[in-house]
């Protein structure tokens, strides 16, 4: 079984920065494709960013290109999401997603993995 567990949520003010820390266990971390979503209060669950199994490839939503940056440590089993110049609008849950492939999906549902979240607050 499969289990990822987020860190490094909290309460930030606009213009700040946060990381973001997933560790994974159960399964070989290395050959697998990670994410990361978000579901703000009374919304969906939205796509944020993606990193394929050797890092070497990324993906991000629209909203947050620029501002934060995917990242993986195959070594530690952990993926990792830095937050930058961080905006009212980026408070959510962020959820940190696997996948049995060894490449991302934006969609949702084809990741096979969820953690149970890590709420990230940005005051204005």
């Amino acid at each position: 079984q499969v289990q990822l567990v987020e860190s490094g949520g909290g309460l930030v003010q606009a213009g700040g920065s946060l990381r973001l820390s997933c560790a994974a266990s159960g399964r070989t971390f290395s050959g697998s494709a990670m994410g990361w979503f978000r579901q703000a209060a009374g919304k969906e669950r939205e796509f944020v960013a993606a990193i394929n199994w050797s890092g070497a490839s990324t993906s991000y939503a629209d909203s947050v290109k620029g501002r934060f940056t995917v990242s993986r440590d195959n070594a530690k089993n952990t993926v990792y999401l830095q937050m930058n110049s961080l905006k009212p609008e980026d408070t959510a849950v962020y959820y940190c997603a696997g996948t049995k492939s060894s490449y991302y999906y934006t969609a949702q549902s084809r990741w096979d993995y969820w953690g149970q979240g890590t709420q990230v607050t940005v005051s204005s």
